[in-house]
């Protein structure tokens, strides 16, 4: 068995780990601000905006309706203010049943959306690993 440089000692037979790795993690460090995060993302197609109006996902260009059952959350970033810690938000990157793909802004912490929230708990979050990357 090769030795594992993150637990030499192999006190648990159940750690696999290595060291070689061959795909970077989904922890996009470049990406700081929102505006980067959503730019980038635009790259990838996610061009609709979203917002929450009486339980439904509403895309603001298409006018268009979902519900969460119609809704897949495959990322989400948190944003902490730059010069105030409190001043949080979230952006999603939503992709719907009929294809269409964009993303969901909120405030996150003491001053979320109660609607985006209580919608955002219903809808699946499955993060994607590949084609959310810095082209």
């Amino acid at each position: 068995m090769e030795q594992n440089q993150y637990n030499p000692d192999k006190q648990h037979e159940t750690d696999n780990r290595t060291d070689q790795y061959t795909e970077a993690n989904d922890r996009v460090t470049f990406m700081t601000d929102l505006e980067k995060v959503q730019a980038n993302l635009e790259k990838y197609g996610y061009t609709e905006q979203f917002r929450v109006e009486k339980g439904k996902l509403l895309g603001i260009e298409s006018k268009k309706s979902y519900k969460p059952g119609d809704v897949k959350a495959v990322n989400f970033y948190r944003f902490e203010g730059i010069s105030d810690p409190d001043d949080m938000s979230i952006l999603y990157a939503i992709e719907t049943s009929d294809g269409c793909k964009g993303t969901l802004t909120d405030a996150y912490g003491n001053y979320s959306d109660d609607d985006t929230g209580d919608f955002m708990k219903q809808v699946e979050v499955a993060k994607k690993t590949e084609g959310m990357d810095k082209k």
